[in-house]
């Protein structure tokens, strides 16, 4: 999808753009609870999309010992580029599917995510 948005971005930085996009603005440390990874490497990973113009990063607004990053301008067009490719992506492949197939794809994608909501409370 990165590809088919015409966007060449480290695959390692692109999945962090998209979070500080969505949930930002965010602190390091989250962000590698989020996707796994050493905060120490993160923390590298967000300096370099800063480098690019991709996210700012800035003092808390609750706690100023902790730099959060928040997307810039040119970080949400490129996050919203791909938004745009995935959208085109999907209307293509559903545009050969039936009526039924769709909503019965609905329907069990619904079932299955409050399932897992149902599921993450006794766990």
């Amino acid at each position: 999808m990165v590809r088919d948005a015409g966007i060449s971005l480290d695959r390692a930085l692109f999945p962090l753009l998209v979070l500080v996009e969505r949930l930002g603005p965010i602190g390091v440390v989250e962000l590698a609870d989020r996707v796994g990874r050493d905060y120490t490497t993160v923390s590298r990973q967000i300096a370099k999309l800063e480098t690019l113009g991709l996210v700012l990063r800035q003092e808390s607004a609750i706690d100023r010992r902790v730099r959060e990053s928040v997307v810039t301008d040119k970080g949400k067009a490129m996050t919203d580029r791909v938004d745009e490719a995935r959208e085109r992506i999907g209307q293509s492949i559903f545009a050969t599917w039936d009526v039924q197939d769709f909503e019965n794809l609905v329907r069990l994608m619904r079932k299955f995510a409050d399932d897992i909501k149902d599921d993450s409370l006794h766990g």
